[in-house]
């Protein structure tokens, strides 16, 4: 695993559940990302998702709220393939362990 792909993999590890949510919709959006999933219904899901836990993701964007989303977009738009690939994997295990822990609670 190179340099770069720790450093995002640690920046992603101290995200909020809804930073994290942000980012995998914005990286199933996005075009500069090679990533070999099925984008579409990642999208959706996590759109969803999103759309529940996170109260202002219905009325706009801030960019100076959601810094780290952007930095580590930019980030990954400057990884190989495989380091994007690798990022993924872990913010979707990320997520899914973030959603069972909140679904546990309630």
């Amino acid at each position: 695993m190179s340099e770069e792909v720790k450093f995002v993999i640690d920046i992603i590890k101290k995200m909020t559940i809804n930073e994290k949510l942000r980012l995998a919709v914005n990286m199933t959006i996005s075009s500069f990302l090679s990533l070999e999933y099925d984008t579409a219904d990642l999208c959706n899901y996590y759109d969803c998702l999103l759309r529940e836990i996170g109260e202002d993701y219905s009325k706009c964007y801030s960019f100076h709220k959601f810094f780290t989303v952007n930095f580590t977009m930019a980030k990954l738009i400057e990884m190989k393939k495989e380091g994007q690939n690798q990022v993924a994997l872990l913010l979707l295990n990320e997520i899914e362990y973030e959603l069972i822990k909140i679904r546990q609670t309630v």
